[in-house]
């Protein structure tokens, strides 16, 4: 049987399109101007907030779509503006807080807002390098209706455990999931994922799930493969990515997504050669 090639690429970025120092290299950077002169639309799927995707838009030829913050922001990149944004209610905020303060003391939270970003002093303490004159104050006076995502932290137990007590506790009210190096985890609204954004977006774009072909490699980016007709773990990847995908690329460290792409759909990504 023949397989129809993908007509949208949907990718992660840590661990998975990005080397290991944060950039895009030329070879990804060819790979993706080849399926924009295709018309193959790539989307980013990332866990990132907007505020950290600045430096990465002409990645995807400065125009285009980009789903933030595990699904809860669509971002038009051309107009540089949020598309579309999913809220946490702040009762559920609240609520939240109040669980895992009472059953894993020493949670410390931080808000991911549509207007920029506020935490509590004691998540700044592992963040001090990068946080710098944001709101700092306790969860209940940082609420409000703007928030996209809720950051828990802890420093004392192990980022997989705490994920999967976080998500015992509080995964009626809120959408869970991990994607950090240490035990912070993620909230969004109920039911908001990678996936969900994708699968809306998908929709707006007259492509169905079974012309999708998505890469991941974290716990959240797992509703996004299971949704696509055509997944990819990259070899790095978390063992529950690595068990639910349905292919096996490279290590973002090699470009294995561009590695997978070109083979794909026949591209040289080769970069040109400056004159």
């Amino acid at each position: 049987m023949t397989l129809r090639r993908p007509r949208l690429v949907a990718t992660d970025l840590d661990g998975t399109l990005l080397h290991s120092d944060g950039t895009v290299t030329p070879r990804t950077r060819e790979v993706l101007r080849e399926l924009d002169a295709l018309g193959v639309p790539v989307v980013f799927t990332t866990g990132r907030p907007i505020r950290w995707m600045e430096g990465l838009w002409e990645a995807v030829g400065g125009h285009g779509l980009a789903i933030c913050s595990n699904g809860a922001i669509v971002y038009d990149v051309e107009r540089r503006a949020i598309d579309t944004a999913h809220t946490l209610p702040a009762d559920s905020m609240l609520e939240i807080a109040r669980l895992l303060r009472r059953h894993l003391p020493g949670t410390s939270f931080a808000l991911e807002k549509t207007t920029g970003f506020g935490v509590e002093p004691e998540f700044v303490r592992r963040h001090d390098a990068t946080i710098h004159d944001l709101p700092i104050d306790t969860l209940e006076g940082l609420v409000d209706g703007s928030v996209v995502k809720l950051l828990a932290q802890h420093e004392g137990i192990a980022p997989e455990t705490y994920w999967r007590r976080v998500e015992e506790l509080v995964g009626h009210l809120a959408q869970v999931t991990w994607s950090s190096t240490f035990a912070m985890v993620e909230m969004s609204p109920t039911g908001v994922t990678k996936a969900s954004a994708l699968a809306e977006l998908a929709t707006r774009l007259e492509v169905e799930a079974a012309d999708v072909i998505a890469f991941g490699d974290m716990p959240n980016d797992l509703p996004l493969l299971e949704w696509a007709g055509t997944s990819y773990a990259m070899a790095n990847a978390h063992p529950l990515v690595l068990e639910l995908a349905d292919h096996l690329a490279p290590s973002h460290d090699e470009d294995g997504v561009a590695q997978v792409l070109a083979a794909v759909f026949g591209l040289s990504g080769e970069p040109a050669r400056s004159q």
